[in-house]
């Protein structure tokens, strides 16, 4: 006897339902495309606001009338390069050259070094080295107008007054404080085991130092002398008042002669400024290594 089996039905939940895509999840960290066009327009907006003032001061240093600044559409059509000319042939442009490399690069070494020598106290605990810390801090509480007289007083005694020396010791005075403080955090970071393997190889205090932490130091090294010598390349009111010499003038005091009570040669006056950001921007070329990973990095990195 046979018996016929109907076909049975499946069930309603074993019937595969269609699936949708799964849905894409951005990873810890990464921004949705909005966020980075946001970013990268604010990025451009900054970095146009940042180049338009250099832009502009080499436009205008082009133009040759020295009014040129109140139409700077007429520009276009008369460039010219005799701005530059007249200033590299008819100025003290490079006794202000000379003048500013000397002041600036002497601070540079002079101040460097008398901060890193100060800096590195801080690995070697004394009475008294708190206090000096906060001292040199203090001093750069005080206005320049406040510090002009009785430094010229000084300088006038020990008969530096126009002296390249006397500028040096000056800026200085301002740059040590700080380049200290900067070089003390960057030392901090440096492992004292290092110190004590100089003692052991049987190094003086000062060996170890200049054989051992400078060179683990140097991206400090390199923010402390940037910093001194674009203070000492830019800064005017101490060089205008004891540099009494035309050709000893610094470029920041130099610019001054294009201005006068009734007139200014704003034209003479972009394209010096042009030229002064020669020397700083290859400055600034020779150190960006370091500079980069001294503001970035801590000691123990190389």
């Amino acid at each position: 006897m046979s018996t016929s089996t109907a076909p049975t039905k499946a069930p309603a939940e074993q019937i595969a339902a269609p699936t949708a895509p799964p849905r894409k999840v951005r990873g810890r960290g990464e921004r949705s495309r909005a966020a980075s066009l946001a970013s990268h327009g604010v990025l451009t907006l900054a970095s146009l606001v940042a180049v338009f003032p250099v832009a502009w001061l080499v436009y205008l240093s082009l133009g040759p009338d020295k009014n040129d600044y109140l139409h700077p559409g007429r520009i276009w059509s008369k460039m010219t390069f005799d701005n530059y000319a007249f200033v590299l042939q008819d100025t003290n442009f490079f006794d202000w050259l000379k003048s500013s490399l000397i002041v600036s690069l002497g601070t540079t070494v002079i101040g460097v070094l008398v901060a890193a020598t100060t800096a590195t106290r801080s690995r070697m605990r004394f009475p008294g080295y708190r206090k000096l810390m906060w001292v040199l801090l203090v001093t750069q509480m005080f206005p320049i107008a406040v510090l002009i007289v009785p430094m010229y007083q000084i300088l006038s005694k020990l008969q530096l007054i126009d002296n390249y020396f006397g500028l040096i010791l000056v800026y200085c005075s301002t740059a040590v404080p700080y380049c200290a403080w900067l070089l003390k955090g960057y030392f901090d970071t440096i492992p004292f085991e290092i110190d004590e393997a100089g003692r052991v190889d049987g190094l003086t205090p000062f060996g170890t130092f200049f054989r051992l932490i400078l060179p683990l130091a140097r991206p400090g090294l390199a923010v402390a002398g940037f910093y001194s010598f674009i203070t000492a390349f830019g800064e005017v009111a101490f060089a205008s008042t004891f540099m009494l010499s035309d050709t000893k003038y610094t470029f920041a005091v130099g610019l001054q002669s294009f201005v006068s009570e009734h007139d200014a040669q704003r034209n003479l006056m972009a394209a010096t400024a042009v030229l002064v950001a020669i020397p700083v921007s290859a400055f600034f070329y020779l150190v960006q290594k370091n500079l980069v990973t001294g503001l970035t990095a801590g000691g123990t990195k190389g």
